[in-house]
C-alpha cells in the first residue's frame, strides 16, 4: 500500500478551498465563531479543521470513499485486519468504548459527574450503572475520577 496517501487530509484541503460556511455543529463554525481569546491559545488551524464529515469529506449519504481508503491504510500501517475511525465526535467514541467492556444488564462503575454521553450510552445498552462519587479537590476546586480504590463504600446508597 502506498503509505504516502493522505485521503482525509487530501479532502479537508479541498472542503476547505470551497469556502463553505457550515450550518452544523460544532457552534464555533471553524473559527469564524469562538471568542478570539480561544483561537489565540488553541491556534486557527485546530478550529478550522473541527468539521463533520460532510459536504465532501464523506458521509453516509454521499460516499467518496475517503474514510474507507484511509480506514484500510491505518490498518495495514498497524498490522490490523481492520479500522474503524470514529467521525461523530467523542461522544460515539465514550460509547463504543463502553460497550466494549459491557453489555446489557452487566454493570459497570460510572463517576456521578459523568458527561451526558456516558448517560445516553447507559440508556441505549442497557449497562447497569454502578454510581461513584468523584473525588473533589479542595485545593484545584474540582472533581477527579473516582479513586482506583474503589470499594462499595464509595458508591451511593442507590446502588445497593
Amino acid at each position: 500500500m502506498d503509505h504516502s496517501q493522505a485521503p482525509i487530509l487530501r479532502a479537508l484541503q479541498a472542503y476547505h478551498d470551497s469556502g463553505q460556511l457550515p450550518f452544523t455543529p460544532p457552534g464555533h463554525k471553524q473559527g469564524r465563531g469562538v471568542d478570539p481569546r480561544v483561537s489565540a491559545v488553541l491556534g486557527e488551524a485546530v478550529l478550522r479543521s473541527d468539521v463533520l464529515a460532510v459536504g465532501g469529506l464523506d458521509d453516509r449519504e454521499a460516499s467518496g470513499g475517503i474514510l474507507e481508503r484511509a480506514q484500510q491504510l491505518m490498518a495495514d500501517a498497524v498490522g490490523a485486519g481492520q479500522t474503524f475511525f470514529s467521525t461523530c465526535g467523542s461522544s460515539l467514541s465514550v460509547k463504543a468504548a463502553m460497550l466494549s467492556v459491557a453489555g446489557p444488564r452487566e454493570k459497570l462503575l460510572i463517576g456521578r459527574d459523568a458527561h451526558k454521553s456516558v448517560v445516553a450510552g447507559l440508556i441505549l445498552s442497557g449497562i447497569c450503572p454502578v454510581w461513584v462519587e468523584p473525588r473533589w479537590d479542595e485545593n484545584l476546586h474540582l472533581a477527579h475520577p473516582p479513586s482506583p480504590r474503589w470499594n462499595a463504600s464509595a458508591t451511593s446508597a442507590g446502588n445497593r
